[in-house]
């Protein structure tokens, strides 16, 4: 049955819809004239009498007036005879010129192709401006119906000659317009201004896991009139490896960073130096509920002891390696403006053997000692860039062999209190500052207790983009096993400055005042230091890098006076 449906509608005699609307795009005049004389001369037939085509009966539409562009032309139905007939029709019965019937129109002349072509060429131009003008005339109309004025005849021929052209006119005549070439091309999305990185030549940075780590190598060469800075050193050309590298963490909502160290030198020609030193460090960063806080801390360092240090021991080829473990929890909780921070530290001290001339070692178990400390601290925040805080601090030292060689106790109490001023004005100033007194009374009573005032701060001050001035200040209780004395306190000042001359040019500078204070004798110490540097990066991964330093130590007790000068050039490697 569906078969013979399909061939049923197939084979009926039916014109196509798409032959009687207007949906083939684009059609000529030549076209729209042949469909309106097909119309017309049904309609004639009709009026005679004879029976029309089967496809021309569903056809009654009344055809529309066809509004000629050319000039001169007369639109269809002006003229009676022209719009009823056609000569080329044949001569029928009853045609009669005294009856009322009305002769068939005449048909016009089918134009040439060329003619044809042409015409279109005009009518699309004409169309054109056409719509420029009806743009026009209705602004004008807009303007004339507010002040009550009519629209005079000009306007109303632009607008039949618009009906008429309006077929002419479609989605592809726009395309076909010719390219303004005035126009501003848009540029491409790789071409869009990006903002300029603070620093172009900082390290990038290698991913691993969730961390984010940038490495250091630098490798250089140091000319030096002292080898190893003590009162008995001489010249020397020394290798130089230093390593670096840090490690940030990119969790969502806790944060930690790693951070070491490691450098390394070798006489190359003079005063005979072969040592090493380092460190690592970690911090652990974690949100607790109730508004608590928690920092964790973990570290570790090896370095030898320095010929001018007060433990240094004479006539030795190597000085003893000091090993530090060190770890602390802090937890942290605001109450308003209230801000209360609890720190409890251990630091483990053990010492290696020094090796003598002669070939053999002296032990130093003895200096062996462990540092535990409690630290209270209360702040108010006065507005989110002054916090004035007051610490106070509680500790034990305890030495692995209880008494030393030279049958002396030498664990201690410690007791500190402190205040200060927190600042935080963002890039311009941060940091704090304190001031305050520390007391480590010693177990054995001959002993005098070592005290003194101290000082602390740890300021970065950025008076423009590009320049960053810090000052750091350190208070540090230093202990011996030398018989009758209890130690010392070494008071240590920093006031460095960093520029970016260029953006691939630094310069920095750096000035150091040292000051031990020995407690059991009267002795001090007094060291003075300058450094100055420059890095030319050649590019994001590789700069050179030089310095110039320069070093004294004045003191009041015998053979511990020296001069350090020294000029470094170095190839430094980041990434």
């Amino acid at each position: 049955m569906l078969l013979a449906t399909s061939m049923l509608a197939l084979l009926r005699p039916a014109p196509l819809h798409a032959q009687e609307t207007e949906l083939r795009g684009e059609v000529s005049e030549s076209a729209i004239l042949s469909d309106r004389q097909r119309k017309a001369r049904r309609l004639v037939l009709a009026a005679q009498g004879q029976q029309q085509p089967a496809n021309a009966a569903q056809d009654d539409t009344q055809p529309r007036a066809y509004l000629p562009a050319s000039a001169g032309a007369v639109p269809d139905g002006t003229d009676t005879d022209a719009a009823t007939g056609s000569i080329f029709d044949p001569p029928q019965a009853n045609d009669d010129t005294s009856t009322d019937n009305p002769t068939p129109p005449k048909p016009r002349r089918r134009p040439s192709t060329a003619g044809q072509t042409a015409a279109d060429q005009d009518k699309t131009k004409a169309g054109a401006k056409a719509a420029d003008r009806s743009k026009k005339k209705k602004t004008t109309a807009a303007t004339t119906d507010t002040t009550g004025a009519v629209t005079d005849g000009s306007d109303t021929a632009a607008t039949d000659q618009e009906t008429a052209n309006r077929r002419a006119l479609t989605i592809d005549s726009a395309e076909r317009q010719k390219l303004d070439p005035g126009a501003e091309r848009t540029a491409a999305i790789e071409g869009l201004n990006r903002k300029a990185e603070d620093d172009p030549f900082a390290a990038t940075g290698v991913r691993w896991g969730s961390f984010i780590i940038r490495p250091t190598i630098e490798q250089g060469l140091t000319a030096t009139t002292n080898g190893d800075s003590s009162s008995a050193g001489t010249s020397a050309l020394l290798s130089e490896t230093a390593l670096r590298f840090s490690a940030v963490s990119d969790w969502r909502e806790n944060s930690a960073t790693i951070d070491g160290y490691g450098l390394f030198r070798e006489t190359v020609s003079g005063y005979p130096v072969h040592n090493g030193q380092g460190r690592i460090e970690g911090q652990f960063n974690m949100d607790l509920d109730n508004e608590l806080r928690a920092i964790a801390k973990l570290g570790y360092e090896a370095v030898p002891e320095t010929a001018s240090s007060p433990n240094a021991i004479a006539g030795v080829s190597t000085q003893p390696l000091r090993q530090t473990i060190d770890g602390s929890l802090g937890i942290e909780k605001a109450v308003g403006k209230m801000q209360y921070t609890l720190t409890g530290a251990v630091s483990h001290d053990f010492y290696g053997d020094a090796k003598l001339s002669d070939g053999t070692s002296l032990s130093q178990k003895d200096q062996d000692s462990t540092l535990y400390t409690a630290t209270l601290r209360t702040g108010y925040e006065i507005s989110p860039a002054l916090t004035p805080f007051t610490e106070v601090e509680l500790g034990r030292r305890t030495y692995d062999q209880r008494i030393d060689n030279e049958g002396f106790e030498r664990s201690s109490t410690r007791f500190g209190a402190r205040a200060g001023l927190q600042l935080d004005m963002g890039e311009k100033l941060s940091g704090e500052f304190s001031a305050g007194w520390l007391r480590e009374a010693l177990d054995d009573k001959s002993l005098e207790p070592i005290s003194g005032a101290t000082v602390n701060a740890d300021l970065k001050w950025s008076p423009e983009r590009g320049t960053t001035i810090g000052l750091t200040g350190k208070t540090t209780v230093e202990t011996t096993t030398t018989p009758g004395e209890s130690g010392d306190i070494l008071y240590s000042g920093r006031l460095t400055a960093e520029r970016h001359i260029r953006a691939n040019l630094t310069g920095n500078a750096a000035l150091g005042l040292d000051w031990r204070d020995y407690i059991g004798i009267d002795g001090h110490d007094r060291i003075l230091s300058a450094e100055a540097g420059l890095t030319w990066w050649l590019n994001r991964y590789a700069g050179l890098t030089s310095r110039v330093r320069t070093e004294k130590l004045t003191s009041n007790l015998p053979g511990r006076d020296y001069t350090a000068n020294s000029i470094y050039l170095g190839l430094k490697v980041q990434r």
